[in-house]
């Protein structure tokens, strides 16, 4: 197999800048109301309930999203004094109430004085953005999830790599559906912010709001044309599939 080659793409408006992981991320958790049990032997996987109170589950989709839209449509700046907690949520509702897939031109983002980046003033808002942001059946209520449920082809996740490649190039982070169906022990969201190719593939950075303290590795295996990612805490690590969305109006 050759190369991963990066496909055109449409003539729209395109952020200035890259997406970068310490500025761009959420402070917080999108926090698991299970613990996942592995046996590498059976290759099974089995849950149990938490005992710790969960406060902010099942939006890892509401967080990809919203993380965007931040990144399409806020500027923050330190240098003016921070707003009160009202115009906060003002400017967040303004923010989240912009398209998700188009960015807006430098002169018409919202401003957010008192902070240099998204993951300071979520580290410093927490509470407001939680209650902002959206609730957890916006994770469930996606016209992207019929993709799903139809079969995914290995020349489909090929493309799919070719156009993270492509959106990385003109500075869009696409966000990613991750499935293993019709087993579900997969079905979560992430951003693609960064991609380093090598000979047997690519190595995409990928932004886990499961995970807020580092990225992690989304690997294609150029030969196989699969996606894999390592074990975490949710995920007993290997093969699954991957679908773009909130890229087209379809999507």
């Amino acid at each position: 197999m050759g190369r991963v080659t990066a496909l055109p793409m449409a003539e729209i408006p395109q952020p200035p800048r890259q997406f970068a992981f310490a500025r761009d991320t959420f402070a917080f958790a999108n926090e698991t109301r299970w613990n996942y049990h592995f046996d590498p032997v059976a290759g099974k996987t089995t849950f149990s309930r938490r005992d710790q109170k969960i406060e902010y589950s099942h939006r890892c989709f509401v967080m990809t999203r919203a993380a965007r839209q931040f990144f399409y449509h806020a500027r923050f700046d330190p240098d003016q004094n921070a707003c009160d907690e009202e115009s906060c949520c003002q400017r967040i509702r303004e923010v989240l109430s912009r398209n998700p897939r188009l960015a807006s031109s430098p002169e018409d983002q919202v401003v957010f004085p008192g902070w240099p980046s998204l993951r300071a003033f979520s580290e410093a808002r927490a509470p407001i953005l939680k209650a902002t942001c959206g609730g957890a059946w916006r994770s469930y209520v996606l016209r992207s999830h019929w993709r799903m449920v139809f079969p995914i082809s290995r020349t489909h996740q090929a493309a799919t790599a070719a156009s993270l490649l492509t959106a990385l190039q003109n500075n869009v982070p696409p966000i990613i559906h991750l499935v293993k169906f019709p087993a579900l022990t997969i079905n979560h969201s992430m951003l693609i912010f960064s991609c380093e190719e090598t000979p047997e593939g690519c190595c995409f950075q990928a932004y886990d709001p499961n995970i807020p303290v580092r990225s992690l590795p989304l690997t294609f295996h150029r030969g196989t044309n699969t996606f894999s990612l390592p074990q975490l805490h949710y995920w007993a690590g290997g093969e699954l599939d991957i679908i773009e969305i909130f890229r087209h109006w379809w999507m």
